[in-house]
């Protein structure tokens, strides 16, 4: 029942997939919802550019708009589901500004843009929830922002983008090439025309600096994390990786040390025994280490219309909440200032594939390379063949300036015939 008598008005900026699931389960559900609200809940219109356009039946043409400024002034609460940075970043400021809750699922703007739009929202009062941002329907900015809030985390290590996970798993239980992956993806919609954003790793590279916000408390910034996306990886890598035990994927990996903090992007060899190496399909998972909850797993739907829609209601109905009965949510927390380390400072295990002529003192050559630049060798997989043989040498932890010394030295080898790939090794 509604406790409130004045009505918590609703608009939503953009009225694509999301927007427009969005716009069905205010409408649908809005009986329950305002119970859970305890106030009425409206909508109080849908800004589009273009209000002639013909759209889904459940988008009633009268609440579409073109005049944002009149929408953002009555409204209550802003629910920003355009994507990319403008007019986005205007329209998001100018409804922080005016004192209204923001729900946003803008990944790439909140890691470029996040400081000012935090400073926005703390000047005003008003709330910013994002919880749709990363990782879809799974309940992941919450537990990070306020769950373990309490806690020290330590290492978050998630498959955040399921284009790329698609593609890699499709590779790995039908022993097809990437190319021909991505074009089935695209078939089936899982990718777009142009794929880039998500295979070369971008998508996935904001979501890491979201996550390395939230769980070390500073910011971190789109332009501080490493990026590595999965266009290089080939059947034969994905070979390998089977008869060492590991399977390949795109992870985004958050991490905090004594010596400061990483954030980074790239194609990893994940032990079977992971938990995160059965994340099938297109499924999104994060794996996150805290020094009192030990380790936690979050898994379910990444992306797609109605997951996504379910994660933006969420944040709608905890912001009107405080639009009703007042109250906010919480503020950005960045008094920490470790600093960020740069991918030749990052730690971590490798496996690098290369090529070697099949004589005497061969190993014995590579090894030495490897210990005059401070990269332990843990173990050793070599495969015979006719005049060459493929050597899978995996490493003990080493920094990447470590390991980028002793593949250039490698590779100038008469000995050896060729670095075939340098693969990092996470979750062991």
């Amino acid at each position: 029942m509604s406790t409130s008598s004045s009505p918590v008005k609703i608009a939503i900026l953009g009225c694509g997939t999301v927007g427009t699931q969005v716009v069905r389960v205010l409408t649908e559900q809005q009986t329950d919802l305002s119970a859970r609200v305890g106030a009425d809940v409206e909508i109080a219109g849908v800004y589009v550019r273009d209000t002639s356009v013909t759209r889904d039946p459940v988008v009633p043409t009268d609440v579409l708009t073109s005049d944002v400024d009149a929408l953002i002034e009555r409204a209550d609460v802003v629910v920003e589901l355009m994507g990319g940075l403008e007019p986005a970043r205007t329209m998001i400021l100018q409804a922080l500004n005016a004192g209204k809750g923001v729900v946003t699922a803008n990944k790439a703007l909140l890691a470029t843009h996040g400081a000012e739009l935090y400073e926005a929202a703390d000047a005003s009062g008003a709330d910013l929830y994002f919880e749709a941002a990363v990782a879809g329907a799974i309940p992941l900015v919450r537990p990070v922002r306020e769950s373990l809030a309490g806690d020290t985390v330590t290492r978050i290590l998630g498959i955040v983008n399921g284009t790329t996970n698609y593609v890699l798993d499709e590779m790995t239980t039908k022993g097809l090439d990437y190319g021909e992956v991505v074009a089935e993806a695209q078939r089936l919609g899982y990718a777009e025309a142009d794929p880039t954003a998500d295979v070369g790793g971008h998508d996935a590279a904001a979501k890491a600096a979201i996550l390395a916000s939230l769980a070390f408390h500073q910011r971190v910034s789109l332009d501080d994390v490493y990026c590595e996306g999965i266009t290089e990886i080939t059947a034969a890598d994905i070979e390998a990786a089977a008869e060492t035990g590991h399977v390949i994927k795109l992870l985004a990996i958050a991490e905090q040390t004594s010596e400061g903090v990483s954030a980074r992007v790239y194609p990893a060899l994940v032990p079977n025994a992971h938990p995160l190496a059965s994340v099938r399909g297109a499924f999104n998972a994060v794996f996150i280490e805290a020094e009192a909850a030990g380790e936690l797993m979050f898994y379910g739907q990444g992306a797609g219309g109605a997951p996504t829609a379910s994660a933006v209601m969420g944040d709608i109905v905890s912001v009107a909440r405080h639009a009703a009965g007042g109250g906010h949510g919480p503020r950005e927390s960045n008094y920490a200032k470790h600093p960020l380390l740069p991918i030749g400072g990052a730690q971590t295990r490798y496996a690098i594939r290369m090529s070697v002529h099949d004589k005497p003192g061969v190993l014995a050559r590579v090894a030495d390379a490897f210990a005059r630049n401070g990269v332990g060798i843990g173990s050793v997989l070599q495969v015979p063949d006719a005049e060459l043989a493929s050597l899978i040498i995996s490493t003990h932890r080493a920094s990447e300036a470590s390991l980028s010394a002793t593949v250039a030295e490698v590779r100038e080898m008469d000995s050896v015939g060729e670095v075939l790939s340098v693969l990092r090794i996470e979750g062991e």
